[in-house]
């Protein structure tokens, strides 16, 4: 038995799944210090389902504290961002093109040092320990007790900012670490701006992962419990409290990662319709795929790995106007759709409404919008289903026909067919997708990094950064068995010497709990 529960703007959604069985599913609104609503999902699935709680083997959830955290650029935890790379990288200092708001709510506590490497590992300059604990000095003074360290290609060679890690642990005991070679990928002020991100939220990532346990232990549920990451993978609480940044933008990826499920569909296109947005994503091999550009969180450029989703302002709740010219979207109701919606006795016009006057959905009174004229109806439902439609066209790679599978609340506002689509699916429990994707998510190891091709082959490289991927993913909890490759890239380099090449490669196998049980019973003995 699993617990999967995903928490979104607007409602949280909880499943327990037998096997491969959803034995119960519940959807409640989104509370505003988003916990007590877990406690609220987690009493109506075992209500419901008349759960034994020690049957639980693993809670698996969703949440968007952290990036909402960075959005709205509180609480974080004063940082200080320490890049080693002199006497290069001068030009642009750490957090040059972060909005002020957001620097300002991490302290602004910039600092360039001496060390980092070029693309083949060889150094830069030397690390400078008594410039680090000089460094150090100061933000003890100041009583700053996050340091995020970016190493110049640290990626290639860790060594620096492990040894400059080492310092600062020295210097100020209990300060938090983060390592930009753990969490971001080549490319120096993305990966810097990742890492910074990281360190500002560990405090609250630990106050949340203790919130989460809380809610547990007051419900008896003594399973062990897991995060999703933007990846469509898990990571455990632990891990969740040194890299909270995993988890921006897992609600997406749950949802695609429930839809290969429900469906059982792995290469199409996806459409999460919430009560505010729709999220438009491609399948691959049954996970989202990733984004080939830039990432930005809060206004900040990232260069961690997040899925390739459009978000468009369509939703349930989403507000129909025809004054002018019809529209729908934009603005939202939001949460307050079961307040204000016309099916509800509001007095507000929503997508939501259209679906139920044209016979689409059964919720609400039908009689609310019994009124509304037949044509303008009709108008309106076909301006919801081209929105839709152009947004899959937009994220589609090819100009043929594709599958497309609907989940989400608000999958009630498309009829049986889309322009585009060669089949539209609407699988069963399609609006507890996401909840269902942090379920059934598996344990996930990633190597990304540039190889020298001088002296080895392309076989050897890739072997290598296999057995690497692997065992991160067994490492991380993964049954041994079932780890597999599920993803290959390779982009030579011209522009350096030595034949260089970047290789990244992404591993998955299906989460040991077995193991993981031992492991926490051993711990609590």
């Amino acid at each position: 038995m699993r617990i999967g529960i995903d928490v979104g703007g607007t409602n949280t959604d909880a499943v327990l799944l037998d096997g491969r069985s959803v034995a119960a599913s519940v959807k409640t609104p989104t509370t505003p210090d988003v916990t007590s609503g877990i406690v609220e999902v987690l009493r109506s699935i075992i209500d419901q389902s008349a759960l034994e709680t020690d049957a639980v083997q693993g809670v698996m959830i969703g949440t968007t504290h952290f990036t909402n955290a960075v959005i709205e650029a509180k609480p974080l935890m004063p940082t200080a961002a320490v890049r080693l790379g002199l006497p290069a990288t001068r030009s642009l200092r750490p957090m040059v093109d972060w909005p002020a708001r957001l620097r300002e709510a991490v302290g602004n506590h910039a600092y360039l040092c001496h060390g980092g490497h070029e693309f083949d590992g060889r150094a830069i300059s030397p690390l400078d320990a008594a410039e680090l604990r000089a460094v150090a000095a100061e933000l003890g003074e100041r009583g700053v007790r996050s340091v995020a360290i970016c190493s110049v290609f640290s990626p290639v060679n860790a060594e620096l900012e492990q040894e400059a890690g080492a310092v600062f642990q020295e210097e100020l005991p209990g300060v938090a670490v983060s390592l930009s070679h753990e969490i971001g990928r080549v490319g120096l002020l993305e990966r810097e701006n990742a890492t910074i991100m990281n360190a500002c939220l560990r405090d609250l990532a630990e106050r949340i992962v203790d919130a989460f346990g809380s809610a547990l232990a007051e419900l008896t549920i003594t399973a062990p419990v897991y995060l999703s990451q933007n990846d469509g993978t898990l990571m455990s609480v632990e891990r969740a409290r040194r890299y909270p940044v995993a988890t921006f933008a897992s609600g997406p990826t749950n949802s695609m990662r429930g839809a290969a499920f429900l469906s059982g569909v792995t290469e199409c296109a996806v459409v999460d319709i919430g009560g505010t947005t729709s999220d438009v994503g491609m399948l691959v091999k049954g996970f989202p795929r990733e984004s080939a550009v830039v990432a930005q969180v809060g206004g900040v450029r990232t260069n961690f790995r997040m899925p390739d989703v459009l978000s468009i302002g369509l939703g349930g709740g989403s507000l129909v106007r025809g004054e002018d010219a019809l529209t729908v979207g934009r603005e939202s109701v939001g949460y307050r759709l079961t307040r204000e919606a016309l099916v509800f006795g509001g007095q507000t016009l929503t997508a939501t409404d259209i679906a139920v006057a044209a016979g689409l959905a059964d919720v609400g009174d039908a009689a609310w919008v019994q009124g509304l004229d037949e044509g303008w109806v009709r108008d309106a439902h076909a301006l919801i289903e081209r929105t839709v439609a152009k947004a899959v066209d937009r994220m589609k790679t090819s100009a043929g026909d594709i599958p497309v599978v609907v989940v989400g609340g608000g999958s009630i506002l498309l009829g049986s067919r889309l322009d585009g689509a060669s089949e539209l699916i609407r699988p069963e429990h399609s609006a507890v997708a996401n909840a269902i994707g942090a379920a059934i998510a598996q344990i996930g190891g990633e190597v990304d990094r540039v190889f020298s091709m001088e002296g080895v082959s392309r076989d050897e490289v890739l072997a290598q950064a296999k057995a690497e991927a692997t065992e991160q993913a067994v490492a991380a909890g993964g049954l041994a068995d079932s780890v597999e490759i599920v993803e290959i890239d390779e982009v030579p380099l011209a522009y350096l010497p030595s034949n260089a090449v970047r290789v990244r490669v992404k591993a998955v196998g299906d989460l040991d709990l077995a193991r993981v049980a031992r492991v926490e019973t051993q711990a609590r003995g």
